[in-house]
């Protein structure tokens, strides 16, 4: 174990779970996976950040995969696949037309999966659309109140949190879609959560959750549901960045890559 690493850990145990950490390097993490639930994040189109958790899930050899990207039907879909055929799994994922970035980004973290169990912890989009209107707890179900979806948020969470959807919508949202849109994001969080805890149980262990660095937040994100429903559970959140994140950064650790060349993402926004 690398002294930065060993400082991550010591910081975080003097603060308690609270933000913590530093910026690393992947040869400052641990040669075996740092808990039971490893989350690492990424900005979807960084193709370095994609190479990062195939190095890393090539080094910890978890049990067990949970992907932000595909469903538990892509999953089991892709039971019995040859992972190194980046074709063969494009296929049996049906990657093409969902959205996400193009499978080459993802193909190497497949490639690098070894005998791990393959998980897809994403909700049906009308379930997540209904969340909006509905509410997290109405949609999650009977565990609601286990992954802390039954309370609301304090009112200065919640405004802060409406501020960064709109935020990341370019401030293009109407004002009353914003309450909505955190629903949704508390819904898809605990199901993230619940999916690694199913893994878990079913594998043993070690978990490692593929997801976006806003997933991976400690106190907003799939760690913040997991201590909620888990305790027991030992946790370890990466966010990836292309900048840095500051001291404040709601991560065990953080990675700062190159940005990857892109268009504004604020031009779809843009009115004629």
């Amino acid at each position: 174990m690398t002294h930065a690493f060993r400082l991550i850990l010591a910081i975080c145990a003097l603060w308690g779970g609270m933000a913590c950490g530093q910026a690393v390097t992947p040869a400052d993490l641990p040669a075996t996976a740092p808990a039971d639930i490893v989350i690492i994040g990424e900005l979807h189109d960084n193709p370095l950040h994609h190479l990062t958790q195939a190095e890393l899930v090539a080094r910890w050899s978890p049990a067990a995969l949970v992907f932000e990207m595909l469903t538990p039907a892509q999953a089991a879909a892709s039971v019995g696949r040859d992972r190194q055929d980046a074709v063969a799994m494009a296929d049996a994922l049906a990657w093409g037309g969902t959205g996400w970035p193009d499978y080459s980004l993802y193909h190497p973290i497949f490639a690098a999966s070894g005998a791990a169990q393959i998980y897809g912890a994403a909700l049906d989009r009308s379930d997540v659309r209904r969340a909006m209107t509905q509410g997290a707890a109405a949609v999650f179900g009977a565990e609601a109140a286990g992954f802390g979806l039954d309370m609301p948020l304090p009112v200065a969470e919640q405004s802060a949190r409406e501020a960064d959807q709109m935020a990341a919508h370019c401030d293009a949202l109407p004002p009353e879609m914003l309450p909505g849109m955190v629903a949704a994001q508390r819904l898809r969080d605990a199901a993230f959560a619940r999916t690694a805890l199913e893994a878990l149980a079913e594998t043993g262990g070690p978990v490692v959750v593929i997801t976006g660095s806003g997933h991976a937040d400690k106190q907003r994100g799939i760690p913040a549901a997991l201590a909620k429903a888990a305790p027991q559970a030992s946790l370890f959140s990466i966010g990836q960045t292309e900048s840095d994140p500051g001291v404040d950064a709601p991560y065990d650790a953080w990675i700062i890559s190159d940005p990857t060349p892109r268009e504004d993402p604020c031009a779809a926004f843009a009115k004629p």
